[in-house]
């Protein structure tokens, strides 16, 4: 089967078109705005892509259209295919009737935390010689590949609520009939599809309802959201995970969390020494030894796995270190992401001795946060960093209607004209990336933790950044 993909540049889309290739179909496929790992991807599998939607993508007579949720009504390619009446098909669907038909699935959801619970869970598989197939919305340590496609019945999903198409308005995982269904947390989210919090729980029930009695709910048992969803009715059996619940963990070591205990039934049963750090890590790994231990795989064999464990590309990535400054690439994009981010990575700091300052720079372009629903939120999530860069684009697809520089103001409240004079306000706002880049290297001291949080590229901020902060360092040595 030729099948042509609508939106094959997405992180889901893209793993789907690598499984179909994997699977013996001829795939192409159509996108704009194509950035790193996803394009890579692609171009290592050598899946040819085509850039925009012009209609004379119609003459590859392809046997059917994938459409993913990036295609609306007005698209000219999707409206060449709507007119020719020819066959098309959603991404989750095409993928629940080619790929998930005879698997055991193993899904993965939640507000945060999705790609890298997915990516321990996989990573557990693999070590326990289960070799699962996967499609996760990031690109795992050790796989180096966002999909794959395997012989064996496991197969582990990121199962995202996000909408499905633009002609089937249901939540993506619905499609997916999970035997496990991991519920992480559940916060608002998604304002351009969402009207509130109940109608996403809405989502997550419908999810819940297609969880076979034989199979498992791993739920975090802190989330009051997650308990509404499953008070809506449940017929499979429930594992929670947190605070006073099934299944807890305890820091061991010094105050990092590099080291805890993992708890069952107020019983130690494991311990993981590993490099990841902040709590949210912690919980996404006993959600993950959880599932895994419904196909089979020990505690002990999974907390070996998670000891390995090597992270996820773009949650927390060291992208390099020069002149003292190290520079992350994170996926945070939500608030309480990004204070998540930011308080592990300080318990980290604290834990090794060191006063070292947190440079937080962030770009709000999910949708939800180019809305503005988040906003009032930002100045809290970034309270822990000691200083704050903002990127607002002024026009183009990623602007905001909204001023990220009023929103960041209370962040200088409280200094001093003579500190401010000293070292600058704690938070800056620029609407030119050289201009914020420039900026940053002004700021940045030998010892700075530099994370740059965003869901999408960034202008490419991570190499442009180490390349000034390369020349700043070239410049210093010449003058010595």
């Amino acid at each position: 089967m030729h099948i042509h993909i609508l939106g094959i540049c997405g992180t889901f889309m893209g793993g789907l078109a690598v499984l179909a290739r994997a699977a013996g179909h001829r795939v192409t496929g159509c996108d704009t705005g194509v950035y790193p790992p996803m394009s890579t991807q692609l171009e290592a599998q050598d899946i040819a892509l085509i850039e925009g939607w012009d209609r004379s993508q119609l003459d590859l007579k392809p046997d059917l259209f994938v459409i993913g949720n990036v295609v609306s009504r007005g698209n000219p390619l999707m409206e060449a295919i709507l007119d020719a009446g020819l066959p098309y098909v959603s991404g989750p669907q095409w993928l629940a009737d080619h790929v998930l038909i005879d698997k055991t699935v193993l899904a993965v959801a939640g507000t945060h935390g999705k790609t890298t619970t997915t990516s321990m869970l996989a990573w557990i598989l693999e070590q326990a010689a289960l070799l699962p197939g996967f499609l996760i919305g990031g690109v795992p340590g050790g796989f180096g590949i966002s999909a794959r496609l395997t012989d064996t019945p496991w197969f582990v999903i990121e199962a995202d609520e996000y909408d499905t198409a633009f002609f089937d308005k249901r939540s993506k995982f619905v499609h997916y009939r999970p035997r496990v269904a991991v519920l992480n947390n559940l916060e608002y989210d998604h304002a351009d599809i969402f009207p509130d919090l109940a109608a996403i729980e809405t989502q997550f029930h419908h999810l819940v309802r297609t969880v076979p009695s034989t199979g498992l709910l791993v739920v975090n048992g802190e989330s009051e959201a997650l308990a509404r969803v499953v008070a809506q009715g449940c017929w499979t059996p429930v594992e929670r995970f947190g605070n006073d619940v099934d299944w807890m963990v305890r820091v061991a070591g010094d105050d990092s969390g590099s080291t805890f205990e993992v708890l069952h039934d107020g019983e130690v049963v494991g311990r993981i020494e590993w490099p990841l750090q902040g709590a949210h890590n912690r919980a996404n790994a006993l959600a993950a030894l959880i599932a895994a231990r419904y196909a089979g795989v020990s505690i002990e064999q999974s907390c070996e796995a998670l000891s390995r464990f090597e992270g996820v590309k773009r949650r927390m990535e060291v992208r390099g270190t020069i002149d003292g400054v190290t520079v992350y690439d994170d996926f945070a994009h939500h608030p309480t992401a990004i204070a998540t981010t930011i308080s592990g990575l300080r318990q980290r700091l604290v834990a090794e001795g060191g006063a070292s300052r947190i440079v937080a720079v962030i770009e709000p372009r999910s949708n939800t946060m180019k809305l503005g629903t988040m906003r009032d939120a930002l100045p809290v999530s970034l309270a822990e960093a000691d200083r704050v860069f903002g990127y607002g684009a002024k026009e183009g697809r990623d602007a905001l209607d909204w001023s990220l520089a009023k929103t960041l103001a209370p962040l200088n409240e409280g200094i001093s004209g003579e500190d401010r004079s000293k070292q600058g306000s704690k938070a800056a706002v620029f609407e030119d990336l050289e201009q914020l880049i420039a900026a940053i290297v002004v700021v940045a001291q030998p010892g700075d933790h530099v994370v740059v949080m965003s869901n999408g590229g960034f202008g490419g901020i991570h190499e442009k950044l180490l390349a000034a902060l390369q020349l700043r360092a070239a410049r210093k040595a010449a003058a010595s």
